[in-house]
């Protein structure tokens, strides 16, 4: 299962983000270092269903459909908070950075109304500035990988210009903990312009460069700006939207608002389904005026100011957008769209943009990409190479040899 992992300092509502995301009742409260082990759960990416396309009333397996949305499973892990100087252990330090070595994809959460100082302590809002916390993560990060990559830099340097070692195999196998591969320290080295100099004269700066390059492909990041309810944090979105723009995507987050309109909507009080803009109130009399004002004050400070509350964007963003991934629909009867035992389309599955239906027929089972012949199209019904590149909500047969 993909992973994704929520980073940032204490206090910025990322264990809400996580309980927002995964309904998994993890220990929130307003102080640092709440989160001593890290949370893990499941949260989903929210696609559009194909069975109401084929008129279908449909059995899902490894996935959830909800009034024709489909919601295909991640792993949402929630790391206690970072506060500078980490990779030398401060705080809970490297400890958790290690839970981050698995990550596809980093969500960093922060506090964007301000109310929180460097170290996660509360503060008067807008007397921080978000945008130094975005600046702070992706040192931690980078120091915190430089610190892998320099070992017996010097030694493994004089071994690549030898000849006996090849400098992409030696980061990637220094890096590979961390989920980097050969194609990422490829693209580092490329993009960085390190890639044709002799490692030897690559200065300690040079290494930091490669570390970051190597970082931001590798380990891809979205700012999820928390707290986005607060009327002290509207302007502050602007400029980090402003400010960030050709680096990351940022998405206004309510989460404390995800978790609760999510709670509702599990009691059957409200009528809400993770992403959408708007909420029905189902049993009015079971609400206390207390919960009646927090349901307004949900529709107009975060509904009708933003869209959303911002959660399940960050979710799809993450995957769908920033690491390119799609969602493919397998069946076993291309007429009846079951699988084996009957079930309309069971499974949805979350691939990388790119991914061959030889590529697919491997990642559903060994033996059934290595007796796979053709796949078919069941729109089209069309026969399609094993080199055809799935798209976005393709539904397809795949033919093996008996």
């Amino acid at each position: 299962m993909y992973q994704l992992g929520l980073v940032g300092k204490p206090n910025t509502g990322k264990t809400t983000f996580f309980s927002a995301a995964t309904l998994v009742d993890a220990k929130i409260a307003p102080y640092p270092f709440t989160t001593i082990e890290p949370n893990k759960g499941v949260g989903y990416v929210r696609v559009k269903c194909v069975c109401r396309e084929f008129e279908v009333r449909d059995n899902p397996r490894n996935s959830i459909c909800i009034k024709g949305e489909r919601f295909v499973p991640v792993e949402v892990i929630d790391v206690a908070g970072l506060v500078p100087d980490a990779w030398m252990g401060r705080g809970l330090g490297n400890k958790f950075l290690d839970e981050l070595r698995r990550a596809n994809v980093l969500v960093h959460v922060i506090d964007a109304s301000g109310s929180t100082d460097s170290e996660g302590k509360p503060v008067r809002p807008n007397t921080h500035d978000p945008l130094e916390d975005v600046k702070f993560l992706e040192r931690e990060v980078d120091i915190w990988m430089y610190q892998i990559i320099k070992k017996d830099w010097d030694k493994l340097s004089r071994s690549v210009e030898s000849g006996r070692l090849s400098l992409v195999k030696v980061l990637a196998e220094r890096l590979s903990g961390l989920g980097i591969s050969e194609s990422h320290v490829m693209k580092a080295l490329e993009e960085s312009g390190l890639g044709g100099r002799k490692p030897s004269l690559w200065s300690g700066e040079d290494l930091l460069t490669f570390t970051s390059y190597v970082r931001r492909i590798s380990k891809p990041m979205i700012i999820a700006a928390n707290k986005a309810d607060r009327d002290e944090a509207v302007d502050n979105i602007k400029r980090l939207k402003r400010e960030l723009k050709d680096e990351y995507y940022v998405i206004p987050t309510s989460a404390e608002a995800e978790l609760a309109l999510r709670r509702a909507g599990a009691t059957g009080i409200i009528e809400y389904l993770p992403g959408d803009g708007t909420f029905k109130v189902l049993k009015e009399e079971k609400l206390s005026k207390a919960q009646l004002r927090a349901l307004e004050y949900i529709e107009e400070k975060v509904l009708k100011r933003w869209g959303s509350t911002g959660v399940q964007e960050v979710i799809n963003v993450a995957f769908l957008k920033l690491l390119r991934m799609i969602v493919v629909f397998p069946v076993s009867d291309e007429n009846s769209l079951t699988d084996h035992e009957g079930r309309v389309l069971p499974d949805a599955f979350l691939v990388p943009h790119g991914t061959t239906v030889r590529d697919f027929a491997y990642l559903i089972h060994t033996e059934i990409g290595e007796k796979f012949m053709y796949a078919i199209d069941v729109r089209s019904k069309r026969r399609l190479p094993a080199n055809y590149l799935l798209q976005h909500r393709d539904v397809i047969k795949i033919v093996v040899r008996r």
